[in-house]
């Protein structure tokens, strides 16, 4: 996983509209429904399958720190898969998503009219199209690079080029991602 990745699912998962299950036996019950078993269970979570069987029983209660880890992922990866994909079709379609990003901006144009990078922190709500496009991208298993492009490719457009009314032929380069954050 890496930052676009992550801070995409981020965003999805505060769509939910009900939090995960907080016990460590509630997590492992939720798993166990999903999954259809107590070994794809274990096998998913790396345990034995007698040590998810404990947790379901609530005969162990407190996981420890990797193991609690690893349950709330794989429950929060799977929780509520309605509102998630509905979150997602909202913002491809009609509400986009805003982007709070802080990294390395530079520029290239017309010979001689260069910018050298510098970091700047930008806030700005990308249209549906380029929503749809991460989204899509993500889908169909894009590697972080080709994601941190997207992204860059959409805040060129958006942000400095103003949707094609100014600067036009103007490269955006976007490198050295200290942090971004998506929200819906």
């Amino acid at each position: 996983m890496g930052i676009v990745d992550d801070g995409l699912n981020r965003a999805v998962q505060r769509a939910f509209t009900r939090p995960i299950p907080k016990s460590a036996g509630a997590q492992m019950r939720y798993l166990v429904k999903q999954l259809k078993g107590t070994g794809p269970v274990a096998q998913q979570l790396g345990v034995s399958q007698r040590t998810v069987e404990r947790y379901v029983k609530d005969q162990l209660r407190r996981p420890r720190p990797d193991l609690a880890q690893r349950l709330a992922d794989a429950v929060r990866e799977r929780w509520q898969p309605r509102v998630r994909a509905q979150a997602r079709r909202q913002a491809a379609t009609s509400t986009g998503v805003v982007v709070d990003v802080r990294a390395r901006f530079g520029f290239t144009a017309a010979p001689g009219s260069t910018d050298d990078a510098r970091l700047r922190h930008i806030t700005l709500a990308l249209p549906p199209q380029y929503a749809a496009r991460l989204f899509d991208a993500q889908d169909a298993g894009a590697s972080e690079q080709q994601l941190r492009d997207l992204a860059g490719q959409a805040l060129g457009e958006v942000y400095f080029q103003d949707g094609g009314r100014r600067a036009q032929g103007l490269g955006v380069e976007f490198t050295d991602i200290e942090q971004m954050e998506f929200d819906l």
